[in-house]
């Protein structure tokens, strides 16, 4: 599995305003809609479900939210990029610019967990995130993620 079988393109985004955690799920619902077909409204509720367990900022300004959902085939991903970071309830109380979120059908079991640690495992360097925050362009963004990826294979 690699982060080109997951994320599209099409995927990528750079948001520059969101002003909360619930704008920026809504935006990450709006780029899974236009990037996979995925209806914003059951992404955000799945997204916003998956919160209540626990918040899904893992620290160093990154998120990772993730929701099972029906009527996909495959785990997807979404990546936004934000220019203003936002309160998220992050382990370590920092605000989020990097948000990857990943989406799996409900009964992928062990490919959710896969593509969550290979998402986690990318974005954990932090020469990544530093190239990441550096560029404002989705499809540089989206060649530093693919790329970062197939390094750290090698």
């Amino acid at each position: 599995m690699d982060l080109s079988t997951i994320l599209k393109p099409e995927a990528v985004k750079v948001v520059s305003a969101a002003s909360s955690k619930k704008r920026l799920l809504h935006a990450i619902g709006e780029l899974a809609e236009s990037a996979y077909g995925l209806d914003t409204t059951r992404v955000v509720e799945a997204l916003l479900e998956r919160e209540n367990l626990g918040p899904t900022g893992v620290g160093h300004g990154v998120a990772l939210p993730h929701a099972r959902l029906d009527g996909i085939e495959t785990v997807v991903g979404a990546f936004i990029l934000l220019e203003k970071p936002v309160d998220f309830n992050s382990v370590d109380r920092q605000p989020v610019d990097i948000a990857f979120a990943l989406f799996a059908p409900n009964e992928a079991g062990v490919e959710h967990l896969k593509a969550l640690a290979l998402v986690s495992r990318t974005l954990r360097e932090t020469s990544v995130c530093a190239k990441l925050r550096a560029n404002q362009d989705a499809q540089t963004l989206y060649s530093i993620l693919t790329e970062a990826q197939n390094v750290q294979a090698a």
